[in-house]
């Protein structure tokens, strides 16, 4: 049976004396969360250097309104798909694209941020991209069957400073990372076509007659035919260059999640913030995709990709659409599980994405959906420091005038010698466990909340009131674990778990913090 306390912000003072601790003052509760500035990062933002509707500049502007600290964008790196017909695929092909970074170029793409940002000093602007590892084709264009799969299926990467970064980064269409090979060689048939060309430029022919005592002999030339399919050949080359193939083909369905790795790599190697995207929003639509006709569109929700896949920093867990893996028991938990048992080398790190486009697009603002980092510094760098610590939580906004807002979540030894907040590990030597959390609205006004504490996937206590709501949760003496204690090295006993908050407001709004962990450790003799 789970066992816990849980008490309201009234009797906080009476649970002190009861528990024999002696009530610290509140504003040294609040402060203490790791004497950090909470800055608010709007994270998924796209500007005119791909889908957005706003410029830079104006994005700057407008976070500069909605009192938000920082902004981080993720223009799509590359913006291009294609289609071809067997065998010659590289060559009867239809390609569709649009705004891209590397087709701006990744070096006006960091000029024009870091203009902005001399511009705006009191806005934070973070470059990122993102990308679309990979994308397939099945059915067929003849009995218009044609199905594009997987191209909703995006990372974004924060935080590279350098255009041989983003040129780096192995996402379909950027031809920086083709490589030549046997497809190739395809690609260059129409080249052939030269051999017949330069053959009836060269070749005559000739009539002779004879009309009375006259003879006449008259010249053919076929160089308007020689013409034509020499231009022939030079358009089929021009379309298929360039001549190299992307990594992962687009007609191939069977590499799972080898090209998304691929794309984590790079970016992991580079010092890059690699988020999983909206992993559980779905996208089908039916288009008119040039001389191709109609194609269906369609990007199933991928929550196996925090399973699936490594070395990325995190995944985006708050956003306006359908969502699961962040629920207790679910895949979140099953990857910090797994993680506190040694079987993942990092922890997955949960943000909040805005997906913004453009004012009016779903009547979404660049605020509605935040992160909340907590940073050493009022920097770019801090900002992703703090992401990649875990010193984050995020915040989906359901009415105009306030958000909630997370004031203290941490864990600590009854006697308060030990503590540690979200993306911290806790040296548990066996002490009774404080849990103390606190949740206000940005208006400092009265709202209702429902305050869930999960402890290693399982609802530890749960609570309903108003804002400002405080709560101490406290664990007994000698408790040891989540599930059945095992002896680890310490041979302690205990296990290691971990603390996390969701809060529920009114009309929608939520708020989803980053774990605590805790683990023990052998105890002083």
């Amino acid at each position: 049976m789970i066992r816990g306390m849980i008490r309201p912000a009234l009797a906080c003072a009476g649970l002190a004396v009861v528990l024999g601790v002696a009530p610290e003052p509140a504003d040294a509760r609040e402060a203490r969360p790791f004497q950090r500035q909470p800055l608010v990062v709007a994270i998924h933002v796209h500007s005119t250097f791909s889908t957005g509707s706003l410029t830079v500049e104006q994005l700057a502007v407008e976070a500069e309104r909605l009192g938000l600290d920082a902004v981080a964008l993720t223009d799509n790196l590359v913006l291009q798909y294609e289609y071809g017909i067997f065998p010659l695929r590289g060559v009867v092909r239809a390609v569709f694209s649009l705004p891209s970074v590397l087709g701006a170029g990744a070096q006006a793409f960091l000029t024009e941020v870091a203009d902005v940002q001399r511009r705006h000093s009191r806005i934070l602007l973070i470059p990122g991209v993102e990308v679309t590892p990979h994308y397939y084709w099945t059915g067929s264009v003849f009995d218009q069957t044609l199905t594009m799969h997987n191209s909703q299926r995006n990372l974004l990467v924060l935080g590279l400073s350098s255009p041989d970064d983003y040129d780096a980064l192995p996402g379909y269409g950027n031809t920086a990372t083709y490589r030549f090979g046997w497809e190739s060689a395809l690609n260059l048939v129409p080249g052939l076509l030269f051999i017949p060309a330069a053959w009836l430029w060269r070749l005559r022919t000739y009539r002779s007659a004879h009309v009375g005592p006259l003879f006449y002999r008259a010249t053919r030339r076929y160089r308007m035919a020689a013409a034509c399919l020499g231009g022939i050949a030079a358009g089929l080359l021009v379309n298929a260059w360039p001549f190299a193939q992307p990594l992962y083909s687009p007609y191939d369905s069977r590499l799972g999640y080898q090209p998304d790795q691929a794309v984590i790599d790079a970016a992991a190697a580079r010092g890059g913030v690699v988020l999983w995207s909206m992993p559980e929003a779905r996208d089908h639509s039916v288009h008119t995709f040039g001389p191709v006709g109609p194609v269906t569109v369609e990007t199933r929700p991928y929550p196996e990709a925090l399973i699936l896949t490594s070395r990325y920093t995190g995944f985006g867990g708050v956003y306006e659409d359908n969502r699961t893996i962040t629920r207790a028991g679910e895949i979140w938990d099953q990857v910090l599980g797994a993680y506190l048992a040694g079987q993942r080398p990092t922890v997955p790190v949960m943000a909040g994405e805005i997906a913004f486009h453009g004012p009016g697009q779903d009547e979404k603002t660049l605020d509605r959906v935040v992160t909340v980092a907590w940073s050493r510094e009022r920097t770019p760098a801090g900002v992703l420091e703090a992401i990649r610590a875990g010193r984050v939580y995020a915040v989906q906004r359901a009415k105009p005038d306030y958000r909630l807002r997370l004031d203290n979540f941490r864990v600590e030894c009854e006697d308060g010698t030990i503590d540690a907040g979200s993306g911290e590990t806790f040296p548990w030597a066996g002490c009774p466990l404080l849990v103390r959390l606190r949740v206000s609205a940005t208006d400092e006004g009265s709202h209702p909340v429902t305050v869930t504490l999960i402890r290693s996937g399982r609802v530890l206590a749960r609570a309903t009131g108003q804002t400002p709501l405080e709560h101490v949760v406290m664990e007994p003496a000698g408790f040891a674990g989540a599930v059945s204690p095992v002896g680890g090295p310490t041979g302690s006993g205990r296990e290691a778990l971990f603390y996390r908050l969701e809060v529920k407001g009114e009309g929608g709004g939520e708020l989803l913090s980053n774990p605590i962990f805790v683990k023990p450790v052998m105890r002083d003799s």
